[in-house]
């Protein structure tokens, strides 16, 4: 199974980058905007509306892959800090305090950071294009 996927490598982990990002952007836009879902916006000068400020644009950079290792790095460390904030008090272990999604995004995120954007990313178009011009000079 391996051997079959490794070629697919690249754009498997470009559609992982690209939806956990756009997850992500989703839970900043329910604190910010109050949508998908209808509910209400937090206030933005609260930890909730700080938080979600920075999944939002975090979230929108992890999936165009615009500066997507230190977007990733902050997301990561905004999930480490959620859980010990929010779920760890209820007691440690994620599926007892329901931190199960805080810590599976900040390792997620911690991966992203250390891998970069990869393929499917304005980075890499970016990377191409001055390659590119590089190589007509």
């Amino acid at each position: 199974m391996n051997q079959f996927l490794e070629k697919y490598s690249p754009y498997i982990y470009a559609i992982l980058r690209i939806i956990s990002g756009l997850m992500f952007a989703m839970h900043g836009s329910q604190k910010v905007f109050g949508i998908p879902g209808g509910k209400s916006p937090v206030p933005l000068a609260s930890l909730l509306g700080v938080g979600g400020i920075l999944e939002l644009v975090c979230g929108l950079l992890i999936a165009l892959g615009f500066l997507a290792s230190y977007a990733a790095f902050v997301a990561s460390g905004e999930m480490a800090v959620a859980y010990f904030m929010m779920h760890a008090s209820h007691g440690f272990l994620p599926i007892v305090n329901q931190g199960e999604l805080a810590v599976l995004y900040c390792f997620l995120f911690l991966y992203i950071a250390a891998r970069g954007a990869g393929v499917w990313s304005i980075t890499s178009i970016f990377g191409r294009s001055r390659a590119m011009s590089a190589a007509l000079e």
